[in-house]
């Protein structure tokens, strides 16, 4: 029995969309900017796709670009704006327990000389909006805060933070990779400029994404070649992939509700069950936070170690971010949350999707609370 819950990481592609996949690379496999009549069959199944990923962001459709993925989307939208728009202004802003795709861009765009301002989160990992608001000034041209954080799960005041925006000058980003999909988003009730969403965090196929524009922006493209997604991001659309991201998109909303009240159950009974039946168990997710993300730590026990021991029984989950579980001793994240080191050394991700069931997560109690016990002997 193998138990897969590192959904933050990656998830397990919907068999319909595989099918998908699998159909338009032998029937639809055209290049869409080609002059025939294959070609065109590509483009209008490019264009219906594009019209399905603005309609769950509630964009237009020429507001959407599609992307190689998360990362890609919030290079463009970050250094493509800063870049654009860098004669008015000099000052960008994020915070310090965004995902390593803003972090670096802000990095690199330091190097050119933008000044760089990253803001502090509390201890729940939420950023603090006093010292937001102290750090926008006239010459502020870009925030960019994640929707929801890809560790801990706590869901951003987005609303508070857009509010904070002159709109006209000081645009926000948000990455919403870890929102997508799973709460409801609409750019336009959230004044949200710019927004980078992932296909392979929703059951779709990995190697794509869409990054949402609002119309008006002016954003300068940082891939050259063609003039594919308007000039903004050159190079032949995926189209295998971009209509495996559309039929994905339309499942994921389509069951939406039953399956976050399904992820709530399953989350709320691993979080219940470990509390009460096993010593010193630190929850590092707050209660504002998506239902597919729990953060638990289990001082006493190296993470790394409690990891293995879990894989050696079947059960799949991380230490937190997949793209910095090789770089890091520590999460950085939970680093910001100024959490004790050895809850921070302890701490595992478990992440869920409705895939998932009640009799796996009961497995997984079992487990740990057979393992943890003997681990924190032995490591005494």
């Amino acid at each position: 029995m193998e138990i897969y819950l590192d959904n933050s990481a990656t998830t397990a592609v919907y068999p319909e969309v595989a099918q998908t996949v699998y159909n338009t690379m032998l029937q639809n496999y055209a290049n869409p900017s080609a002059l025939h009549r294959m070609g065109k069959q590509a483009e209008d199944l490019l264009t219906q796709s594009r019209k399905i990923i603005a309609s769950t962001v509630y964009g237009t459709p020429s507001e959407i670009y599609f992307t190689s993925g998360g990362t890609e989307s919030d290079n463009i939208a970050i250094i493509g704006y800063a870049h654009a728009n860098k004669r008015s202004g000099n000052r960008i802003i994020t915070q310090t327990t965004e995902h390593a795709a803003v972090l670096e861009a802000f990095a690199k765009l330091e190097e050119e000389g933008f000044e760089v301002v990253r803001i502090g989160v509390d201890s729940e990992g939420f950023p603090l909006l006093d010292e937001l608001e102290a750090a926008i000034d006239d010459n502020t041209i870009l925030l960019s805060f994640m929707y929801v954080n890809n560790e801990n799960g706590a869901i951003f005041p987005i609303d508070k933070i857009s509010a904070l925006c002159d709109h006209k000058k000081c645009m926000l980003h948000v990455d919403a990779v870890q929102a997508y999909g799973k709460i409801p988003i609409n750019v336009t009730k959230s004044k949200i400029d710019l927004l980078s969403v992932s296909s392979h965090k929703i059951h779709g196929p990995n190697g794509i994404g869409a990054l949402y524009v609002r119309k008006g922006v002016k954003i300068n493209p940082i891939v050259f070649g063609g003039k594919q997604e308007q000039g903004l991001r050159s190079g032949t659309e995926n189209i295998a992939a971009v209509a495996g991201f559309a039929k994905a998109a339309q499942m994921k909303l389509a069951s939406l509700d039953s399956d976050s009240q399904k992820v709530s159950e399953l989350k709320n009974t691993l979080i219940k069950t470990l509390c009460e039946t096993l010593e010193n168990v630190v929850v590092n997710s707050p209660e504002n936070s998506i239902y597919s993300i729990a953060n638990i730590s289990f001082p006493g026990v190296k993470s790394e170690v409690l990891l293995h021991v879990l894989e050696s029984n079947g059960i799949y989950v991380s230490t937190g971010s997949a793209c910095n579980s090789k770089k890091n001793k520590f999460s950085y994240v939970l680093k910001e949350m100024k959490l004790k080191n050895d809850v921070i050394d302890s701490a595992i991700r478990f992440s869920l999707s409705a895939m998932n069931t009640k009799e796996e997560i009961d497995q997984v109690c079992k487990v740990l609370q057979k393992e943890v016990p003997l681990l924190r002997k032995i490591m005494r």
